[in-house]
């Protein structure tokens, strides 16, 4: 007599199981990435555009104080805090103005950097 079984075995459905979870780890990893890189393009594009507004502002200030200046973006965007320096460079009449904008106790990483070499005088 033969038996007829039909369904799955105990060892298909463990090997079906693991290979889920396998696949399920591989996909929460990818999304926890993905929210980390969202974090960090949201911080590149709004302290790009925050350092070039500073800029600015440094760079048709003639008399830009060469002492290093420091301040945040309140009340728009409070997390965030700039620091600025205009050096020279040792050659005549070119300045050094550099901008860095940065989360208010943050992390080394989350900083960015905007430097300007201007002619003074003109």
């Amino acid at each position: 007599m033969r038996a007829d079984h039909n369904g799955f075995t105990l060892l298909e459905v463990m090997v079906a199981m693991s290979i889920l979870a396998m696949s399920l780890v591989a996909v929460f990893h990818m999304q926890s990435q993905s929210i980390a890189m969202s974090a960090d393009a949201r911080f590149r594009t709004t302290a790009s555009l925050l350092a070039a507004g500073k800029m600015a502002d440094l760079e048709g200030d003639p008399g830009a104080a060469r002492e290093a200046q420091k301040g945040d973006f309140a009340p728009d965007y409070p997390e965030f805090a700039w620091s600025a320096r205009v050096t020279g460079t040792g050659i005549a009449r070119l300045m050094k103005i550099e901008v860095t904008v940065f989360y208010k106790g943050a992390e080394e990483r989350d900083v960015y950097r905007l430097v300007l070499y201007k002619t003074s005088g003109m």
